[in-house]
């Protein structure tokens, strides 16, 4: 694999669990309480979008910070 597919795909990845990490400790911690109110099927979807969106914006951010402050 190209040197630069690699870096790319272990930057994402990396920063894809630390989102994930990170939306699974907010949504227990503090959005937990406020969607008790939602069905099940409910709960489970919007708990998927949530943490989808923390490992999605964290991955990126890393992935670029990565590619911006490493030399290839």
């Amino acid at each position: 694999m190209p040197r630069l597919i690699s870096f790319m795909l272990t930057r994402l990845l990396i920063g894809f669990a630390i989102g994930t990490v990170v939306g699974l400790i907010i949504w227990t911690n503090g959005v937990s309480p406020v969607a008790s109110s939602l069905v099940a099927p409910e709960r489970y979807i919007a708990f998927g979008m949530f943490v989808y969106l923390f490992a999605s914006t964290i991955g990126i951010s890393y992935f670029s910070t990565a590619l911006f402050l490493d030399d290839l």
